[in-house]
């Protein structure tokens, strides 16, 4: 690294030392003794520029002091048929991780609903892994390989990709809009797998609105992409979706389901949250009110973005074919 980037890295730890409580307490959450990294990572979100780079940090400072997302773990979801709800409607979970031992978080775009609760609850249960991710999983896996692991990758399956997914933008800006602002530079890559010619379309026009930095982050793989990702992770780490077409000669064929809420991600993050309600001495509630969270406004690149995919997509309302695999040469950033 540079002497000029070590320079900012130092001036911005500066600045940072200065914030007084409770700013100081809620960044301790977010470094989780990795200072150093957590700082690189604003500064990459801000291009390097230091005074933009501090803003950013203590609004999302801030923002966790007013959201009480320091205390966010220690709030179920509940009854737990609607935590069940919850996870089968907003496909996330966790399949591995690479030989570099990053978390691979496997996402189903495509047929994610948003459709069984409130937007406050898939907002809480989003927040809620980004805390246990960064709180709990990285802490314990840098640990385990004895350096500092600080981002994970994400595989997209389009799978089921629709003009439905209109509805979702809304609700999908919001969800990325506190990523940007609150939880910058997480993600070291992002898979695209199993692509239908909508995606293809609208990334052509969404892909040049995006900053270099995300584009680079960006990968279109052929198919499942199960090729390509058995280049960076073991098979037993691929998430389900991208198993398709697998031997059962030399691989156990059964794949496990990691979006479903019986996978041991889900049930270890819904117990560890359970666990710190129960420790505040009350009984799990029979019901309890969604765990409200303030909604940044989004930044301008997410709106231009929102409405060229929205404008995309009703060009397409009228056609036929939606489900029409991709060219992948053509998907190709």
């Amino acid at each position: 690294m540079g002497i000029v980037l070590e320079q900012a890295i130092d001036e911005f730890q500066e600045l940072i030392d200065k914030v007084e409580e409770p700013l100081k307490t809620t960044f301790k959450n977010v470094h989780q003794g990795y200072l150093r990294e957590t700082l690189i990572r604003f500064l990459k979100a801000r291009d390097w520029n230091v005074t933009k780079a501090h803003t950013m940090l203590v609004e999302c400072l801030r923002w966790r002091v007013d959201n009480q997302i320091d205390s966010i773990l220690s709030k179920p979801i509940v009854p737990s048929e609607l935590y069940r709800d919850v996870r089968d409607s907003q496909l996330i979970g966790i399949s591995g991780y690479t030989r570099e031992g990053l978390p691979v978080f496997a996402i189903g775009v495509g047929l994610s609903t948003f459709d069984k609760s409130s937007v406050h609850y898939y907002v809480q249960s989003h927040i809620q892994i980004n805390e246990y991710r960064d709180r709990v999983l990285l802490p314990s896996v840098s640990k385990k390989n004895g350096r500092p692991i600080t981002t994970c990758v994400k595989v997209l399956d389009m799978t089921g990709l629709k003009l439905s997914a209109l509805s979702q933008i809304k609700l999908v800006t919001i969800i990325s809009t506190i990523d940007d602002l609150n939880y910058p530079e997480k993600t070291n890559t992002y898979y695209v797998v199993n692509a239908p010619y909508i995606f293809s379309a609208c990334w052509k026009v969404v892909k040049p609105l995006l900053q270099e930095r995300t584009r680079k982050k960006v990968h279109v793989l052929s198919g499942c992409g199960k090729d390509e990702l058995l280049k960076i992770m073991d098979y037993t780490s691929l998430p389900h979706f991208c198993r398709r077409g697998s031997s059962g000669s030399s691989h156990q064929t059964q794949s496990v389901d990691c979006f479903s809420v019986d996978h041991p991600f889900h049930q270890q993050l819904y117990n560890y949250v359970k666990h710190h309600y129960e420790t505040q001495g009350q009984a799990e509630p029979a019901k309890q009110g969604s765990f409200h969270v303030g909604f940044p406004e989004p930044v301008a690149e997410r709106v231009e973005m929102a409405k060229t995919i929205e404008s995309k997509l009703h060009k397409f309302e009228n056609c036929n074919g939606l489900s029409k695999p991709v060219d992948d040469r053509k998907a190709s950033p």
